[in-house]
């Protein structure tokens, strides 16, 4: 702990659910995705074939005795890896089932939203299922431009085609239209949400060969678990099997030969060993059924909330609870959500769907455990009505709300779509969002961003359903804004006196703007003052400069 440092009067890191390094894939160069030099993203290791390898000899195992003192017979020659024996029967995980993914992505450049990255390729994991599709990890072919599938034994890799993305819950659906990748592959069976201890075991293409790999552990946890890449809370399985760079959307196995899971994230940090996180059944079901029913991913609908434990007797006296009562209290409601047209600040929620909800915020799950009440929501679907529960000045009310996915005033994600810019005599104006903050500050952003912006991150709510937040990223240097070049991330309250609601009001005013300055209201009482006519004539010549095809993104335009 003596290595933690203090930044900016924040608190050290620990390792906190927000610290858990993504499994994403093994990246190789561009130009051959089957180089031996893996780079490990996640945890930034480098396999490099020119180094020597450790000798791999072990002494061999000798046969288990039995209880009678005769050995036990040897597993067929022909067995697979992870095969499992339970009363003499083999119980087979469908390994022909699991396919190595090949993708090829780039990436936006938010800091220059104008232009996109270098490409690069990676490579992860995926399990056939019914219906002619593979599911993998959303990171594993996030900003796609080409994937390819390769079934284990095969020497060919087929074109695939992306269906659907779920960034929250980590899961991509895709198929492929060749006849001839499906031949002989049995989808994989889903089996039920796995007890503490269960066997598991988790099959994929990590790092480290080219062929399937087993690694096997017992389930450790199960538990609501933030989902660093789609800055989510669901439920989740905690494993001590190996989960390494590769093994992104790979099946993880009972021992009865069923999926429980996908493997999709890790826990790396100094005090930690061998914790590997799997998206569960049920989240697993919900995207599936999600996507049969309307055609596309449609997300995990949340409460529009934000509530406080009640486990203070004394506050809970002073709100006017009973002795037998138990819930949580609405700190905040988001004024764009539904709900906020029924509850209000300081009702005590009883109850979800019937389910009675205690005052540290859980409810049962299964024998001798409890879980956040969160669980209950995450399996309604998009605009499903609830019922919900409420003490509000001593009186019990009842309310049905109808369900829909949060939008956050920094979005965690853009979903595949470009980052929007705007740009006016130098000034380049967009719309901050997470991979904004990560791409300006790296990925300690939540210690090196600016103040006001990560509060703005982390408390603020949308007061409209189109609002932004709307920053001055950069600005291009040149002889009409000499002075103002310092002005970096800095949020634009205002212009010519007029509220900035997002970036396309912002565009739209300075586009029909008459007057003979444009004035904007920063952050911190600052102001930039530029004069209309040479401000939109230097515009076209500080493009021409920086070789940018438009003022605008194209969504903007319409």
């Amino acid at each position: 702990m003596g290595d933690n440092k203090r930044k900016r009067g924040r608190k050290p890191k620990t390792p906190t659910p927000e610290t858990l390094a993504t499994t994403t894939t093994s990246t190789t160069s561009a130009a051959d995705d089957d180089d031996d030099a893996v780079f490990s993203v996640s945890n930034v290791e480098i396999i490099d074939p020119k180094c020597p390898r450790r000798g791999r000899g072990r002494p061999k195992k000798l046969p288990k005795l039995s209880e009678n003192g005769d050995h036990d017979p040897p597993a067929p020659a022909d067995s697979d890896p992870g095969t499992a024996w339970e009363g003499g029967a083999r119980v087979v995980p469908s390994m022909d089932a699991v396919v190595k993914v090949f993708c090829t992505h780039t990436e936006p450049n938010f800091s220059l939203p104008w232009q996109r990255k270098r490409q690069y390729s990676s490579s992860s994991s995926g399990f056939v299922i019914g219906g002619r599709r593979v599911l993998t990890n959303a990171h594993s072919v996030e900003h796609y431009t080409q994937v390819k599938l390769k079934k284990r034994g095969s020497d060919t890799k087929y074109l695939a085609t992306v269906l659907a993305i779920g960034t929250e819950c980590d899961i991509a659906m895709l198929t492929v239209d060749d006849d001839e990748f499906w031949e002989g592959v049995s989808p994989v069976e889903f089996g039920e949400l796995p007890a503490l201890q269960d066997a598991v075991t988790v099959v994929g293409y990590p790092i480290g060969g080219d062929t399937i790999s087993v690694t096997s552990g017992v389930v450790s946890r199960i538990e609501i678990l933030s989902y660093v890449h789609g800055s989510t809370e669901l439920l989740g399985l905690q494993i001590d099997a190996a989960i390494n760079s590769g093994n992104s959307g790979g099946p993880a196995f009972n021992d009865k030969g069923t999926c429980v899971g996908i493997a999709f994230q890790s826990l790396k940090h100094e005090d930690a060993e061998n914790i590997g996180y799997v998206i569960p059944t049920p989240v697993i079901m919900h995207f599936i059924k999600d996507y049969e029913k309307n055609g596309a991913y449609t997300g995990f609908p949340i409460l529009g909330i934000e509530w406080q434990k009640m486990e203070n007797p004394d506050l809970r006296t002073s709100m006017g609870m009973k002795p037998d009562q138990k819930g949580v209290r609405i700190r905040r409601i988001d004024p764009t959500a539904l709900e906020s047209q029924v509850l209000k600040p300081s009702d005590i929620l009883l109850s979800f769907d019937g389910v009675n909800i205690a005052n540290d915020g859980t409810v049962p799950f299964r024998h001798g455990e409890r879980i956040g009440f969160s669980y209950l929501i995450s399996q309604k679907y998009t605009g499903d009505n609830s019922k919900v529960k409420v003490l509000r000045n001593s009186e019990i009310l009842s309310f049905d709300i109808k369900l829909a996915s949060h939008k956050r005033l920094i979005p965690a994600h853009i979903k595949g779509r470009p980052p929007s810019y705007y740009i006016v005599a130098g000034f380049v104006f967009t719309a901050v969002s997470v991979p904004y903050l990560r791409s300006e500050y790296g990925k300690d952003y939540e210690f090196e961003a600016p103040v006001k912006l990560l509060d703005k991150m982390l408390h603020s709510l949308r007061q409209s359903p189109d609002e932004q937040l709307v920053v001055v990223s950069q600005v291009l240097v040149a002889d009409i804004n000499i002075g103002y070049e310092d002005i970096v991330n800095t949020q634009v309250l205002a212009f010519n006196g007029k509220p900035v609601k997002n970036l396309k009001s912002l565009a739209s005013m300075v586009e029909n703007c008459e007057d003979e300055f444009l004035k904007f209201d920063l952050e911190y009482q600052q102001m930039a003052v530029l004069r209309t006519n040479t401000a939109k004539a230097a515009t076209l010549d500080i493009l021409a400069t920086h070789c940018i095809p438009s003022a605008m993104s194209d969504d903007l335009k319409t």
